[in-house]
C-alpha cells in the first residue's frame, strides 16, 4: 500500500520528535531503532526509509530538540535573571523527555559521531547567543561561561537527585546565586 507524501512527511516529523524524547529520557545508547519505532508507532522499514542509519536520525533529533527549546525562549525574549530561574529550576531538572537536550545529552556527545555532535554544537552555539545578546559585546567569553554553569547545574543536579535529592536542590540553588552575581 503506498502512502500520501503528506503521510510519509507526519511519519518522519514522528520519528524525529519520538527520538528527541526517548533519547533524552534514555540516552542515545539506551534506545535502539526497534524501541523508537515502536514508539512511533511505525515499523523498522519506515524509520529506514527516512534514515539511512540511527545517527542520521540522531542528529535530526538533536537539532528538533534545540530548535523547539529555544524556540520558546526566542518567541518571548526573557532577561537573565528570568532564564536562570526558568533554566534551573526543579522542573527542568526533572523533565528528562520535555527538559533541555544540551543538558539531557552533554556527557554522550561525546562518544556519537560527528553528525550528531553538530547539531549538539548548533544548540551551544545557539543558547549562547542568546545570553551574550544581553551581555555587552566584549563579554562572549562571559557568556559561553554562563552557558557552562547552566547547563552543568541541572546535568550535576539530575545525576544526585535520586541518591541525595537535597544535594541536588542545592545545586540548583548555588548555580543560581552564582550567576545572578556574575551576570
Amino acid at each position: 500500500m503506498k502512502i500520501t507524501k503528506e503521510k510519509a512527511a507526519e511519519n518522519r516529523q514522528m520519528l524525529v520528535e519520538t527520538a528527541a524524547r526517548l533519547f533524552r529520557e534514555k540516552g542515545m545508547d539506551g534506545v535502539g531503532v526497534a524501541e523508537i519505532s515502536k514508539a512511533a508507532g511505525l515499523t523498522h522499514g519506515a524509520l529506514y526509509a527516512h534514515f539511512p542509519s540511527k545517527d542520521a536520525l540522531a542528529a535530526e533529533a538533536m537539532q528538533f530538540s534545540t530548535r523547539a527549546a529555544f524556540g520558546k525562549v526566542t518567541e518571548q525574549p526573557v532577561s537573565l535573571p528570568e532564564l536562570f530561574a526558568f533554566y534551573l529550576a526543579p522542573d527542568q531538572r526533572d523533565n528528562l523527555a520535555g527538559g533541555c537536550p544540551l543538558a539531557a545529552a552533554g556527557s554522550e556527545m561525546a562518544r556519537q559521531d560527528a553528525s550528531v555532535g553538530a547539531g549538539y554544537t548548533a544548540g551551544l552555539r545557539q543558547m549562547a547567543n542568546l545570553i551574550a545578546a544581553q551581555l555587552p559585546p566584549e563579554r562572549r567569553g562571559r557568556a559561553l561561561a554562563i552557558m557552562a554553569a547552566l547547563i552543568g547545574g541541572v546535568s550535576v543536579s539530575r545525576n544526585v537527585y535520586k541518591s541525595d535529592p537535597e544535594l541536588a536542590n542545592e545545586v540548583l540553588e548555588s548555580v543560581h546565586s552564582m550567576l545572578l552575581e556574575l551576570s
